[in-house]
């Protein structure tokens, strides 16, 4: 192995794909067992490695230079062999760092609460650190080693100004899991999670939904590659290219969400999407229809409308994990606040605003099969489609210029 990744559970890691976006370079996944370590490391037959979870700090005797971040921190996840030497630094530190600076969020003189006192939590501390921040206090469920309980964050320091996640807490599969409720923290100016899947944990909406500004960390994990494979081909990367990296990598993780009323084009437009794309395209009317293997009508007129949201949402449940496909949602989808978020984990809202003269009644749409019902459910849940969207397009024009819309929105956001 030239060039690769090390440590263990590696089967779900994004590292392959993305730094061979990055360079030219084949990389490797190479899992190792503990008691392999010892041998790879002596060996040292890579010219440069990544290291995660469990062995940031196992390799470290190994090395023979270790740079000031590295040392700090105490942890390495990056090694690079020179002429036979080994030098290990930690990536880690300017992934926070342009994570912390691309969220507006400037920690100098404010006070920072850290989630979490694993490796990732020692990086965000030497970076708000170095950055000025006035206090630091980090947040544990046990306390140990002076750090808060959560409940002695939410009582006794509840004049936080930033909070880093550097738990698990939130990460796939427990998608709907968050550490930590903000409504302790009235003053919060700025958050960020170190988690990268869901692309949008359920502390990063809790944020949003407040005005905070928040983001994942996809951004960092790109971050770090690129420092990274600075480090092993001893080469620059253009900061624009980089950038171009991880918007083709968000866009490939993330769910293109159409919402918006009945016959306003979604299918049409997921449609034209899947072809262009080549994602799957999954519409949740359809889904229920066959889950249920009964039209929506018959739904409506034996077990009411309660019955088929309850479908629904289970059908939102299941999509909100995948990664990369189009989702066609029914026109009522974001009457439950529960739906809204699940979809936003992994995906982004886009609002198909069709004019309502545009927008015909239909037999097989129980609640939009008469003119006068179409308008007054436009009237009810126009604001809860401006509101709940990421971003939105008029739809009164061609698809192939809605799909047009759509991907350079997908390319601002």
């Amino acid at each position: 192995m030239q060039y690769g990744l090390i440590g263990e559970g590696l089967s779900h890691s994004f590292s392959k794909n993305l730094h061979e976006k990055i360079a030219s370079y084949k990389y490797d996944l190479h899992e190792l067992k503990p008691e392999e370590v010892d041998s790879f490391m002596r060996k040292a037959d890579f010219k440069g490695i990544n290291v995660t979870i469990p062995y940031k700090q196992t390799v470290i005797p190994y090395l023979d230079e270790v740079s000031e971040q590295a040392a700090k921190i105490g942890a390495v996840n990056t090694v690079v062999n020179r002429d036979g030497k080994l030098y290990g630094y930690n990536t880690d530190y300017f992934g926070m760092r342009d994570l912390l600076i691309r969220n507006g969020t400037d920690p100098a003189g404010r006070k920072v609460m850290i989630l979490g006192t694993g490796a990732t939590s020692k990086t965000a501390y030497a970076v708000v650190s170095d950055l000025g921040a006035a206090e630091i206090r980090k947040v544990s469920r046990t306390g140990k080693e002076g750090a808060l309980t959560y409940e002695e964050a939410c009582t006794e320091h509840t004049d936080a100004d930033i909070i880093i996640n550097t738990t698990p807490c939130g990460m796939y599969p427990d998608i709907d899991d968050s550490p930590i409720n903000l409504d302790c923290f009235p003053g919060l100016c700025g958050l960020v999670d170190a988690i990268y899947n869901p692309l949008r944990t359920p502390l990063v909406l809790q944020a949003q939904k407040r005005g905070i500004p928040a983001e994942g960390g996809l951004y960092m994990l790109v971050v770090q590659a690129v420092y990274a494979a600075e480090l092993f081909t001893g080469r620059k990367i253009d900061p624009a290219a980089a950038e171009q990296i991880y918007k083709d990598i968000l866009n490939s993780k993330r769910n293109i969400v159409l919402t918006g009323m009945s016959l306003a084009g979604k299918t049409t437009l997921g449609t034209l999407l899947s072809q262009r794309l080549g994602r799957r395209l999954e519409d949740t009317d359809d889904m229920i229809i066959e889950r249920e293997q009964r039209p929506i009508t018959e739904i409506f007129a034996v077990d009411g409308e309660p019955y088929f949201r309850d479908v629904e949402t289970a059908m939102v449940r299941e999509l909100a994990p995948q990664n990369g496909i189009i989702i066609s949602t029914g026109g009522g989808v974001i009457l439950r606040e529960e739906n809204v978020d699940a979809l936003k984990k992994n995906g982004y809202i886009i609002f198909l605003d069709r004019p309502l003269d545009q927008i015909l009644p239909a037999d097989d749409r129980p609640l939009a099969n008469t003119k006068e019902k179409v308008v007054a459910l436009m009237k009810k849940r126009y604001p809860i489609y401006r509101s709940t969207c990421d971003d939105f397009i008029p739809n009164d024009i061609s698809p192939e210029d809605g799909a047009e819309k759509i991907l350079a929105a997908l390319q601002r956001a």
